[in-house]
């Protein structure tokens, strides 16, 4: 058994898709139109191109209040591994995402975290 496909509630898939796209560089895999809505899955350019990342509408009444409570207490709904966190801090700082952490030291790596824009707050992490 292994971990393929995993999933993340968006407000907007369009904005997503820009967002995770083109701002934080992952690569489109798919964009399938399923009813009033798309199947989109994005992957990481760094590989493997077989564990992607479903944006999923948050269409859900209680998705969309949990991710409200999540987003209000300021934890992560996910988190993304960079080799370079204070590289990836400025690049992404540029690119106009809203940090609500800034790169700090916790326990073994070393955290960031910052709003998508879609309703998540997400970590980044670099091992130590």
């Amino acid at each position: 058994m292994r971990i393929k496909l995993t999933s993340l509630m968006v407000e907007d898939q369009t904005r997503a898709l820009a967002f995770y796209t083109d701002v934080l560089g992952f690569v489109k895999k798919h964009e399938i139109p399923v009813g009033e809505y798309r199947w989109i899955t994005v992957v990481s350019p760094e590989g493997p191109n077989d564990l992607e990342l479903s944006l999923e509408p948050n269409a859900n009444p209680a998705a969309k209040a949990f991710q409200q409570a999540m987003f209000a207490q300021g934890i992560c709904l996910t988190a993304f591994e960079v080799a370079d966190l204070d590289a990836e801090y400025a690049r992404l700082k540029a690119r106009g995402v809203a940090f609500t952490k800034t790169p700090v030291p916790a326990g073994p790596v070393k955290i960031a975290q910052f709003a998508d824009g879609c309703g998540n707050l997400i970590q980044l992490y670099q091992p130590m």
